[in-house]
């Protein structure tokens, strides 16, 4: 099975770009989509039901802002929109399907915002989702979680971090929440595979970054420990344009 995650940046930006094409091509087993800027009832059916697959979303209270998609081959046994606080599910954060086999968190993390003014109701979203997901796992659930996490981790997550390290991405605060999460249990299914650096999911537009590699991974598969076992590669589809993110994957057994 393979499972692809993108930051598309809208997801009718995009359609103009060859996304239709882009997923008729790649063809994976679930794609789940962050950062939709839509709701569903604004799309035709050729992006909400492409062909062989259903799709389910989650949609910000406010009009073209964030949201999250899931296009899926395999019928999930529940779907559920949120993490169950107001304050972030207005946002259109979260999908959580229970495909039996395991758990699919699709998740689009907040941006701690321009002078990091956001940054309190980011920890706050990411304690909150902490508590989600580890209530799942002590279930017995295997867990695959994916999406826009908006923090680099290590120093090797990007490309300049001595002057990043007072911006939002890169804060003390919240690299240590990712190594506090990693520490529950939750494997880093890129870094796994891949130790070294130079690897990156987002590229600022407006500096045209992209050409000359200076990015970010804040791009992120993990999954719990107990799926291990069930992991046979992860990998960053960086050659794949049209956002200022791109597609990520992993393929399980």
């Amino acid at each position: 099975m393979i499972i692809l995650s993108w930051n598309v940046n809208g997801i009718r930006a995009i359609a103009k770009k060859g996304f239709l094409d882009w997923l008729k091509k790649s063809d994976p087993d679930i794609l789940c989509l962050q950062e939709t800027k839509c709701h569903p009832s604004q799309l035709g059916e050729d992006l909400l039901s492409p062909l062989g697959y259903q799709s389910y979303w989650s949609a910000a209270e406010k009009k073209g802002y964030s949201g999250v998609a899931v296009y899926t081959k395999k019928q999930p046994l529940s779907v559920v929109d949120g993490i169950g606080k107001k304050e972030f599910d207005r946002e259109g954060r979260t999908l959580v399907l229970d495909f039996k086999d395991f758990m699919l968190f699709n998740v689009y993390f907040p941006n701690g915002g321009s002078g990091n003014v956001r940054v309190p109701y980011k920890m706050s979203f990411y304690d909150q989702f902490l508590k989600l997901v580890e209530k799942h796992k002590k279930s017995g659930k295997k867990i695959v979680i994916c999406g826009d996490v908006n923090t680099a981790h290590q120093e090797i997550d990007l490309a300049r971090p001595k002057e990043n390290i007072r911006n939002t991405g890169f804060l003390p605060e919240e690299r240590a929440w990712v190594t506090k999460f990693l520490t529950k249990g939750y494997i880093d299914t890129f870094r796994y595979f891949h130790p070294e650096g130079g690897h990156y999911t987002w590229w600022d537009y407006f500096t045209a970054a992209r050409t000359r590699n200076v990015g970010w991974r804040i791009d992120y598969f993990f999954i719990s420990a107990n799926m291990l076992s069930a992991l046979k590669s992860a990998f960053i589809l960086k050659d794949v344009m049209g956002s200022d993110h791109c597609p990520i994957g992993i393929e399980i057994k």
